[in-house]
């Protein structure tokens, strides 16, 4: 082998201890991602227990809808908390930090009481919970994922990264599984059955467990970024990000995943309901639908990490947002109007779906990390990825409003376009990072960017 073809393959490996933090990142988005989606499925059969028996569906679903987003809220606290942290002392030490800390507010939901014992309380404590759970949740991916592409060869970056984020459809669909499999065992009806009792806890004791286990083993077996621990330390991380140039690509990234964020609700937190009613499925059957399309979703994270790594990320996004603006908004209609019928024909449309708009999940984490130098980079790929969420969080307010004026199940139609959209305009804004250098600090960053085509700072 030539010279120069042996620094190529040494360049496209990782060493053992990168292995390891790209296991660990995995491993660690996947419990993120599963305790996220607690009580969207695992919870949901059981709604009655946290509720007054006389509420009405609406009230039902902002309760809902409140849980779900006290977990998202709490999630840009989170960055900002262990953004900095992962900057200052470490994304080792702050990873395990936060996983034990989300382990333990889990644990914690497991024991709850209900409306029964406590009334409205009840209610309070899921929501405020919840929400610290968020903001523990929201350091995981803040600092495991920067330590593993930080390790990642430049030619495999796009793979690696949609490598870990596969980590939320396979959540996902075992959350999916494991709730079916109980309620087949331990059946979901009045509020005395026995899975709205307490079948619905075990879930989340498993969670809690997931957790648990994960700190055990990341701290024994993952070493510190060698890119962190080599590059000059930055004593006001968050100051840093917003100023000059970091500010303008901090904004840059918070439209784009605004627009991500906005898609992401439309078809996994808004699309499961109306599967259900309008379109008339079982419970049972959305359950299967679900599992199937985020099984083939995962496979679409890393078709769309393997194409950004071909054509770049910025041209990658630019077709994403334009496929999320056109062609998702005509899937959810065929789907929702019910112009299809049959369960297959459902569960392809569904898979399409969840492809066109999620898929672009798998770049993400890739893309807003190489938007950040190493000093600053666990801040700005936490708050960036982070806070952008609460703003697509109101997304049943957004909805209610529009339903005025459409029918509600039609109104994702609308919110979906404006995701297209935003995601386009992002992708825009910025430059090409396919090429940057992970390990490179604040000047040589700037320049890779000005020489794709963004300003310098001022």
């Amino acid at each position: 082998m030539s010279t120069s073809a042996t620094a190529v393959a040494a360049a496209d490996t990782m060493p053992p201890e990168g292995r390891k933090a790209l296991l660990g990142a995995w491993v660690g988005f996947f419990v993120d991602m599963f305790d996220i989606y607690l009580p969207v499925v695992a919870l949901a059969p059981a709604a009655a227990y946290f509720q007054a028996s006389d509420v009405s569906p609406g009230t039902a679903a902002i309760i809902s809808a409140m849980i779900f987003a006290a977990t998202l809220i709490g999630r840009p606290v989170g960055a900002f908390v262990f953004g900095h942290l992962g900057d200052k002392i470490g994304r080792r030490r702050t990873t395990i930090i936060a996983v034990t800390g989300f382990g333990v507010t889990t644990l914690l939901i497991a024991a709850l009481p209900g409306y029964q014992a406590l009334g409205l309380t009840a209610i309070v404590l899921l929501v405020v919970l919840r929400f610290i759970d968020g903001i523990f949740l929201g350091g995981e991916y803040t600092s495991a994922t920067p330590l593993a592409l930080e390790y990642s060869p430049k030619q495999k970056r796009g793979l690696f990264g949609a490598f870990i984020m596969t980590g939320y459809p396979l959540a996902y669909c075992a959350i999916a599984l494991l709730t079916f499999g109980l309620l087949a065992v331990l059946p979901a009806g009045d509020l005395d059955s026995p899975y709205v009792q307490w079948g619905w806890r075990i879930p989340f004791l498993f969670g809690a467990a997931l957790a648990f286990g994960f700190v055990i083993w990341y701290a024994k077996h993952v070493k510190e970024s060698v890119a962190w621990e080599n590059a000059p330390k930055t004593q006001a991380p968050l100051v840093e990000l917003f100023r000059g140039q970091n500010r303008r690509n901090f904004f840059q990234v918070f439209t784009l995943m605004s627009g991500v964020w906005l898609g992401l609700n439309m078809v996994s937190a808004v699309l499961p309901r109306l599967l259900a009613d309008p379109v008339g499925l079982s419970d049972t059957q959305v359950t299967v639908v679900l599992i199937i399309s985020y099984a083939v979703l995962a496979l679409g994270y890393i078709g769309a990490g393997v194409l950004s790594q071909e054509i770049g990320r910025r041209p990658f996004f630019l077709l994403a947002g334009a496929a999320t603006a056109i062609l998702a908004p005509l899937l959810y209609w065929i789907i929702v109007g019910r112009v299809v019928t049959s369960l297959a024909g459902i569960v392809l449309l569904t898979i399409v779906l969840n492809v066109i708009v999620l898929a672009m999940w798998g770049v993400v984490t890739t893309y807003i990390n190489e938007r950040f130098h190493v000093g600053i980079r666990a801040s700005g790929y936490g708050v960036g990825y982070s806070l952008a969420v609460v703003i697509p969080a109101f997304y049943a307010f957004y909805q209610a409003g529009l339903s005025s004026m459409m029918p509600l199940e039609y109104t994702p139609l609308v919110l979906l376009v404006i995701a297209g959209a935003l995601v386009a305009v992002g992708a825009a804004l910025g430059p090409e990072t396919r090429d940057v250098d992970m390990a490179a600090s604040a000047p040589e960053t700037m320049r890779h960017a000005a020489e794709e085509g963004a300003p310098l700072p001022a």
